[in-house]
């Protein structure tokens, strides 16, 4: 199975441009799954909620979405995308899966970061398992990698690819996305952005790119610069994150000692 990510950079507020460069290079890629970054279709740092509002999108009937969907019915292929999405005077930081049938599934941001807090609502939605073609899928967002539950959970429901858009400014990422993949036996794919946005006075963000395909081994597979644009694309078997057996008589999720966890 062929899987991508996309890096991305955004102009802040131009949807139909930045939807329109995202369609392009997907119909360039030969894979049957592709991320894409977090707030691809907006840019990130909104000045309020008001502003926010205006460039979220329902979904599934939204703009974006609809381009996306008509993209994966081109190219018979699934796309994961981070975008604004409003539900009445609700806007959520959100990731959709998209296939050649249209919209599969959504997942609101569990875990806003910085600024986030003050115009986005927190995630309601529960961590869940999508088919993707060969494989099975699971969506988390950005800062959502800090939180090693939500990538666990993810694993324990059955995620062969955990699909993470993101807009890394922290350092620590890319490194912690190779333990994430080694401590759940899954494969990860980060689709970063880069380039900078200073819409608030004293908070200017570079997004540090380095966007990423690591193995349930923990394997760099692929990854990017963290200056440009560009896509990365690896042939993967996606089977091998259902192998959880670490030694013959260690199984990663056989061997937790859940009577000692206090969670």
């Amino acid at each position: 199975m062929r899987v991508a990510f996309i890096q991305t950079s955004p102009v802040f507020g131009d949807i139909a441009s930045n939807v329109e460069r995202a369609v392009k290079r997907i119909a360039r890629l030969d894979a049957e799954l592709i991320v894409l970054p977090e707030l691809f279709s907006t840019g990130y740092q909104f000045r309020s909620r008001k502003e926010l509002l205006e460039l979220a999108e329902e979904v599934p009937g939204g703009y974006a979405v609809r381009q996306l969907a008509a993209a994966a019915k081109s190219r018979g292929a699934c796309i994961v995308a981070g975008l604004a999405e409003r539900e009445g005077r609700r806007a959520y930081n959100s990731a959709v899966l998209v296939g050649p049938r249209g919209h599969v599934g959504t997942y609101r941001k569990a875990h806003l970061f910085w600024d986030e807090k003050k115009i986005f609502t927190k995630g309601d939605t529960p961590f869940a398992i999508y088919k993707a073609g060969k494989a099975r899928v699971g969506m988390m967002v950005c800062f959502d990698w800090v939180f090693p539950e939500a990538a666990r959970t993810l694993a324990l429901m059955g995620a062969d690819i955990i699909c993470h858009p993101s807009n890394l400014v922290l350092p620590y990422c890319p490194q912690a996305m190779i333990t994430r993949s080694i401590e759940n036996r899954v494969f990860t794919i980060t689709a970063n952005r880069v380039g900078v946005e200073e819409r608030l006075e004293g908070k200017s963000l570079r997004f540090i790119g380095s966007s990423q395909i690591t193995s349930p081994a923990g394997e760099v597979l692929a990854r990017a610069g963290g200056r440009k644009e560009e896509a990365g694309v690896i042939e993967i078997n996606p089977f091998e994150a259902r192998r959880k057996r670490i030694t013959p008589v260690n199984d990663l999720f056989g061997d937790r000692r859940k009577d000692l966890f206090k969670l």
